[in-house]
């Protein structure tokens, strides 16, 4: 699998270097975000707003009023929890072109509950005019980017950092509202979403071995969630329907498609793996994975449970997630 290292801040540099409207705004974390790059090659488009997310969405919320697209850079709890009211009055409510790029989703941190946004996608979910993506891999952190501009309005971005795996292959970029799909089968509907779906991805194929016929969506946008495909895979799956979510499974992606379920009169079961009603705690992002429920074992069990049957697939007949690089740059303001 290739890996690829700050995907995100690279391709920014390049992305931005014609739009001269485009302008970035930093929490303080600017390397942690990958905005480093973009303040050295534009120094006069980038803007270190300090600890002050509040006054931070403020300015963004100007900036969009006077032409500019503002792209805010700073860990996901510090868009979705803070500035809550400055993110739903000045910018959703006044439907501004303000890109809201939040790192750190979920369990993607072992900074802990302070640090880790579980519940970003439920409290962005209820703004009005806000559009919300998540990147799954390196292709998607490169293509997201286009598609969020390509928004009349203000986006959010569950983005990724660091060494990022390339799942999909870079000729297949994020689509706006359109899910991808990864695999096709009548039996279970995985739909799957952010980091997961490389877990859904490893476990699969040891799911078809065993004769469970699988169905397998990658889903990017979690607002507008109206794609044709997920409502054809929850009405079709003859066993049920799994999500698989790197946050809780109150207000986020399992929420969603329930809610599809529901106005579709789908009768199929539906069971949703991602945090139960709980904060997590600081460790390695594998150990939260595999504490929480979000990783291949969950999802295999998952399986099992709509079907009724042991498959009898042992947790070392998955293959492994590859290990994190053994050396990086680390930074006193990175967690």
């Amino acid at each position: 699998m290739e890996i690829v290292s700050r995907p995100h801040g690279r391709n920014l540099v390049r992305w931005a270097r014609d739009r001269e409207r485009v302008v970035v705004l930093s929490a303080d974390l600017t390397s942690s975000c990958e905005a480093d790059e973009f303040r050295e090659a534009y120094p006069d488009r980038f803007f270190s707003l300090g600890m002050a997310e509040q006054n931070m969405m403020g300015f963004a919320a100007g900036l969009a009023r006077e032409g500019y697209f503002p792209f805010v850079h700073t860990f996901a709890v510090f868009i979705c929890r803070r500035p809550f009211d400055q993110v739903a009055m000045s910018i959703a409510y006044s439907n501004l072109p303000a890109r809201l790029i939040g790192f750190l989703p979920g369990v993607t941190t072992p900074g802990g509950a302070t640090h880790q946004a579980i519940d970003d996608l439920g409290l962005m979910r209820i703004l009005p005019n806000m559009t919300i993506l998540e990147c799954g891999d390196a292709t998607e952190v490169e293509s997201v980017l286009d598609v969020a501009q390509s928004v009349n309005g203000p986006v959010y971005v569950r983005m990724l950092r660091g060494d990022v795996p390339r799942l999909f292959p870079s000729s297949e970029p994020m689509r706006l509202n359109a899910c991808r799909e990864l695999g096709d089968g009548d039996d279970v509907a995985i739909v799957s979403s952010g980091i997961c779906t490389e877990e859904a991805m490893r476990a699969v194929p040891a799911l078809r071995a065993r004769g469970v016929s699988v169905r397998h969506l990658h889903v990017s946008t979690h607002k507008p969630f109206d794609d044709p495909a997920i409502l054809d895979a929850v009405t079709t799956a003859r066993r049920g329907v799994i999500t698989l979510e790197n946050h809780t499974i109150i207000g986020g992606l399992g929420s969603a498609v329930a809610e599809r379920m529901a106005e579709s009169g789908a009768g199929a079961r539906l069971i949703r793996l991602g945090l139960r009603d709980t904060f997590a705690h600081g460790a390695s992002r594998p150990y939260l994975m595999r504490k929480y429920g979000l990783d291949a074992v969950a999802l295999v069990g998952a399986v099992e449970d709509l079907i009724g049957d042991r498959l009898g697939i042992a947790a070392d007949a998955i293959p492994a997630a590859p290990p994190p690089p053994l050396s990086h740059a680390v930074k006193v303001e990175d967690l």
